[in-house]
């Protein structure tokens, strides 16, 4: 136990180094460097990068409840989305009358679709923070409201994540409408600024990038701290044989929305930070196929380690930016392929590879 400790604290200090070094570089050679030079490191590139690291957050908080809980989630999609809606709202409010039709209280997606006037549930989002709140308390509570149903009623393995992949399903439908008030299938887009600052400025994009990795290095620790302590040991003792910890008289269902709702909530920050720089939150983000590529990021990095998703992460999205933009069609080929050969030959993903590597020598 001590040795894995000690590796565990290793590893995490070299990837906190790794991930500071990365989020101080990348905007020193966008800003400072000429694009003359060879080290210059363009704004398109710098937003991909930071949408990663976003995306590195989420999968971090699905190896939490999967990797040390045993709750294999197919809907953190969900709450990721419910993030970016929360601050795409935000952003769409800071437009005013600089829209297209120069409402300068409804977006224009509202007057195109003669609503009247603002809907109830987007008055406070002209402030920042009450943006970031929503981005943290709405994913929160939809996680609590559903888990609370689900773990009381020991629901569990397949069927839970069946359940999870059909609230996600179900919240697409419901955003696609356009009564609902989200912008309907076009989502919400044509971003200007955030807390004043443009959003095309190369320094607006260079701070997203430096949040979204500071986001990540929280996300992480907070993670780790948690399964490093007792809490931790009891959900890994879950995982493991869930019946025997009920059997000793732990609240079982009480660890496990507790560990659920903290990592809905990081998945909605996740969202939050992924918003402003892709520019735009539709409904497609609710997908069920986005929450599998998450679960895909997980395995493949290897799970219960924390710092493997983060490369899984950003492994698979590299290599989906790259396929798409060279050979569209292959793409979700290639995606099953890759979870295929995870399954079949790297249980224990990448990280788990190189453990086995460094202790066969």
């Amino acid at each position: 136990m001590v040795s894995i400790l000690m590796n565990n604290k290793r590893a995490s200090i070299i990837f906190l180094a790794c991930l500071g070094f990365a989020t101080v570089l990348v905007p020193i050679l966008n800003l400072l460097v000429g694009p003359d030079n060879a080290f210059h490191i363009p704004t398109y590139t710098m937003s991909m990068l930071g949408k990663y690291l976003t995306y590195a957050l989420l999968a971090v908080a699905v190896d939490l409840v999967w990797g040390y809980l045993g709750i294999l989630s197919l809907g953190h999609g969900a709450f990721f989305a419910l993030g970016g809606y929360a601050m795409g709202m935000y952003l769409m409010r800071q437009i005013g009358d600089r829209g297209v039709y120069g409402n300068p209280i409804l977006p224009d997606f509202m007057v195109f679709l003669n609503w009247q006037e603002l809907p109830w549930f987007w008055h406070g989002f002209q402030w920042f923070w009450f943006a970031i709140l929503m981005a943290v308390l709405v994913p929160t509570l939809l996680s609590i409201f559903f888990g609370w149903f689900a773990f009381r009623s020991r629901v569990t393995g397949v069927y839970l994540s069946i359940i999870t992949q059909a609230l996600t399903f179900s919240l697409l439908l419901a955003f696609f409408r356009n009564e609902m008030g989200f912008g309907g299938n076009n989502g919400l887009t044509d971003f200007k600024d955030i807390l004043g600052f443009s959003l095309q400025s190369d320094y607006t994009r260079a701070s997203l990038f430096i949040a979204s990795g500071i986001a990540l290095a929280f996300g992480y620790l907070c993670c780790q701290y948690i399964v490093n302590s007792k809490l931790g040991r009891v959900c890994t003792a879950i995982r493991d044989s869930e019946s025997r910890v009920q059997f000793i008289g732990y609240r079982i269902e009480n660890f496990k929305l507790w560990v659920f709702a903290f990592s809905a909530a990081l998945a909605g920050i996740a969202g939050a930070l992924y918003v402003p720089q892709v520019g735009i939150i539709n409904p497609s983000e609710f997908s069920p196929l986005n929450s599998i590529e998450i679960v895909v990021w997980v395995a493949v990095g290897g799970r219960a380690t924390i710092y493997g998703p983060v490369i899984g992460a950003l492994l698979v999205n590299y290599a989906k930016s790259f396929l798409t933009a060279a050979m569209p069609e292959s793409w979700l080929f290639v995606l099953g392929a890759i979870f295929i050969v995870v399954t079949l030959f790297l249980p224990h993903g990448i990280t788990g590879l190189l453990k086995s590597k460094k202790e066969s020598q």
